[in-house]
């Protein structure tokens, strides 16, 4: 069988920091107040169409190449999840393609907000173990600073910008647990929960962009019960549990949310990749912000058992297990 092994994994931030005390300067709120809610120091904010996510993504997808040395020619897969593309069409990952001189293959968009790094490694795998495609990038990107009420403490103090990728090729497997690549994918969605977390703007609705809306006391209700329905998912598709788990990279959403998350389901805090404190939530790209933090400074190895989770507005969540 054939699995979609993780060869290399980059990241890419906006220059521009933006501290909790210079928020404070303009808005209600204090580092104290952000840090005690949040677990939130700093932000990177992209400045001007300088940093658009289409360029984020490609400083992301370079670097993920790097680290797996491989070059643009090797890809025939770009699948980029992203709730703030550059254009309504054509697709952010087309942009990307063209940027590193790729004319071959696929490249698409997938949009489920901050589950869509988890959405679109669950497709992209597909395609890979279908035989479909060779090699592929999957970049979570994002620019939500573009779609924030600035006014808003509630909402504005919580996001930050940037890109992560990572690329997968397909290899051959045992059917075991003990293969590199990945082992399982859980999504997840149900749209009654619209109005607990969404952007108030879209072509077809409104004509405009739209700014982001969200019940934070809502979201914090449910999120703990859903990343726990599919991480559970997991264990009972490969037979593992939260003992075989080197590392859990949840998104950046909320530290308290991250907390919460790892004490019910009994994975010890020494196990957990936080970077919300330094990036904020980046939505689609906090995942792989986090994964490849972690590997950077050498915390994650190959052959380490790696659960990913996310949720996101709509409601959307879902859960990844991979052998890297």
């Amino acid at each position: 069988m054939l699995r979609s092994v993780v060869l290399g994994t980059g990241s890419a931030l906006p220059a521009k920091i933006v501290t909790n005390a210079e928020l404070a300067a303009t808005l209600d709120t204090s580092d104290e107040w952000i840090v005690q809610r949040t677990g939130i120091k700093q932000r990177h904010i992209s400045s001007g169409f300088e940093e658009t996510t289409s360029v984020l993504a490609t400083r992301a997808a370079e670097a993920a190449l790097a680290s797996a040395g491989l070059t643009a020619a090797d890809i025939d897969l770009i699948v980029l999840a992203t709730a703030t593309p550059d254009y309504t069409f054509p697709a952010t990952a087309t942009q990307v393609q063209y940027n590193l001189g790729i004319t071959r293959g696929a490249a698409f968009d997938l949009q489920a907000v901050c589950s869509g790094f988890v959405y679109a490694l669950s497709v992209a795998d597909k395609m890979i173990v279908s035989g479909m495609h060779k090699r592929a990038l999957v970049i979570g990107a994002e620019t939500f600073s573009r779609i924030l009420d600035w006014t808003d403490r509630t909402t504005c103090v919580l996001f930050g910008d940037g890109a992560g990728a990572v690329v997968i090729e397909a290899q051959s497997g045992t059917h075991s647990m003990s293969d590199r690549g990945v082992l399982t994918a859980h999504l997840r969605s149900d749209g009654r929960h619209r109005e607990k977390l969404y952007v108030d703007g879209g072509p077809s609705a409104t004509g405009t962009v739209g700014l982001l809306r969200m019940q934070g006391k809502e979201v914090f209700k449910h999120a703990v019960g859903m990343i726990t329905d599919v991480i559970e998912a997991a264990y009972a598709a490969t037979g593992l549990t939260s003992a075989d788990i080197d590392w859990f990279v949840p998104h950046q959403a909320n530290k308290r949310i991250i907390d919460a998350s790892a004490e019910k389901l009994k994975i010890p805090p020494e196990k957990v990749v936080i970077t919300v404190d330094i990036h904020g939530n980046t939505s689609a790209a906090s995942i792989p912000l986090a994964l490849d933090t972690a590997v950077k400074d050498g915390r994650i190895r190959k052959g380490h058992l790696v659960l990913l989770e996310a949720m996101g507005g709509g409601f959307t969540w879902g859960s990844v297990l991979v052998r890297m």
